[in-house]
């Protein structure tokens, strides 16, 4: 290679070990499978839709009274064919399979009796359970929906988030249930709709929120020092610049749970009243030094 030459070598793609691959099977047939069980015990014999291809392939199914699998898998495979293309091969795989097991599932399912005839009450277990499941194949790279494809593909090029996508189609979807099956219906609906989006939320992040602390103080060295003294906590220092008056100002930086939240900021106050504490969430914390350390 001559001088000034640069070779860019690709990251090799590191193989799964066995534990890994077996776990992720796991999850993806729990997953699908409490997915399924939400949609023919629940949601389906109540007359209650979800939102995205789901909620599409509900209404198709009623209006045909063909299965429901046949509509959740073949609605989907276009959008596999587009995620395999566009986002990767493993995800596309690990959504290929879960659509397979929803779709298995929701056809041996189909004859079982629901739990409830109660709206209300299939509307919200049926929302948390769909959820979970839905939750669990997205923890392990997967997708039981092909519009989150369709989203994350035509943002790149129109306007608006994946978020404001996929809300706007399911709003769309869900008044559509009120036509189909009556607005009241369409409402509970909304309700499962809401509930399952929640449920995704924790069952990806985990009920352990993590916070980011940020502390400007002209005390930052006793502050940090009490701050892994007491709460067990590594800390940061980083170098910064008021805004107004140029002078130079140095930040701590932390992670730590949210129910050590309110013993930190008792520290910080203990030393200096007037530290400026800022909080914010994190879903996720990997590497570093964040176990926590004993509390002396």
């Amino acid at each position: 290679m001559t001088e000034g030459q640069a070779v860019l070598q690709q990251p090799r793609h590191v193989r799964l070990t066995t534990a890994k691959f077996l776990t992720r099977i796991l999850l993806l047939v729990m997953g699908a499978g409490l997915v399924s069980v939400a949609l023919e015990i629940f949601l389906v014999p109540n007359a209650i839709i979800d939102g995205g291809i789901t909620g599409i392939s509900i209404i198709t199914s009623h209006l045909t009274g063909l299965p429901l699998g046949i509509f959740l898998f073949f609605f989907n495979l276009p959008f596999l064919f587009l995620g395999y293309k566009q986002i990767g091969k493993t995800f596309a795989l690990s959504t290929l399979f879960g659509v397979a097991i929803m779709s298995i599932g929701t056809y041996f399912l189909h004859p079982v009796k629901p739990l409830t005839i109660d709206p209300l009450l299939a509307a919200v277990f049926g929302g948390v359970i769909l959820g979970v499941g839905v939750g669990l194949v997205i923890r392990v790279g997967g997708s039981l929906d092909g519009t989150e494809i369709v989203a994350i593909l035509l943002t790149k090029r129109l306007p608006f988030s994946v978020g404001e996508f996929v809300m706007c189609l399911n709003i769309f979807i869900l008044g559509s249930a009120g036509f189909v099956f009556g607005w009241d219906h369409a409402m509970y609906s909304l309700i499962a709709y809401f509930i399952a989006y929640k449920m995704i939320d924790i069952t990806i992040e985990g009920f352990n929120e993590s916070k980011a602390v940020w502390v400007i103080s002209d005390d930052y060295r006793d502050i940090g020092e009490a701050i892994m003294r007491r709460l067990g906590r590594g800390v940061t220092y980083m170098n910064g610049e008021g805004g107004f008056t140029g002078g130079a100002k140095t930040v701590i930086f932390c992670v730590i749970t949210r129910i050590e939240e309110a013993k930190l900021k008792t520290i910080v106050g203990e030393i200096d009243k007037n530290a400026f504490v800022a909080v914010g969430n994190i879903h996720d914390v990997r590497g570093g030094r964040f176990k926590k350390k004993d509390i002396h």
